[in-house]
C-alpha cells in the first residue's frame, strides 16, 4: 500500500465524525432560525468548522449561502457579530423565555434557562460590530 495512503487512511473515520457534525449543526442553525431561543449563530460557526474539516464542497456553500455567508464572513474577518443579528438573537432569546415563562411550572428550570439566555445574550453582545480597520 502507497504511503500516502496510510496517511490518509486513520483520517477518513475522522472526516466522516467532522462532516455529520458539519451537518447536524447546519440543521440546529435552520431550526433555530424558526425556533425562538435556538441559536443559529453558534450552530452555523460550528457547521463552518467541521465543514472546514470535512467537505470543501460543504464550507464553499455555506461561505457563499445568501443567509449564512455574511454571518461566516464576518466572524472570519474579526469575530465581528452585526447589530441586526445581536437584536434578532437578544429577541428570540426573549421570546422563549416569555414561552417558558407562560408554560413550564418548575422555577429553577426557568431560571437556569434565563441564566443560559443571559450569559449567551452578554457574550453575543461583547463582540464588535465592525471589523477594526
Amino acid at each position: 500500500m502507497p504511503e500516502a495512503c496510510d496517511a490518509l487512511a486513520p483520517r477518513r473515520p475522522l472526516r466522516w465524525l467532522w462532516l455529520a457534525l458539519a451537518y447536524l449543526s447546519l440543521g440546529l442553525a435552520v431550526l433555530g432560525v424558526i425556533i425562538p431561543g435556538l441559536p443559529t449563530t453558534e450552530f452555523v460557526l460550528l457547521a463552518a468548522w467541521a465543514a472546514s474539516r470535512s467537505s470543501p464542497r460543504l464550507a464553499a456553500w455555506l461561505e457563499n449561502h445568501r443567509l449564512f455567508g455574511s454571518l461566516l464572513r464576518n466572524w472570519r474577518d474579526g469575530g465581528v457579530i452585526s447589530r441586526h443579528t445581536k437584536l434578532m438573537a437578544s429577541l428570540s432569546m426573549l421570546v422563549a423565555l416569555a414561552i417558558m415563562l407562560l408554560t413550564v411550572n418548575h422555577l429553577p428550570s426557568v431560571l437556569f434557562a434565563a441564566g443560559g439566555m443571559a450569559c449567551g445574550a452578554a457574550w453575543i453582545w461583547s463582540r464588535p460590530e465592525q471589523r477594526k480597520s
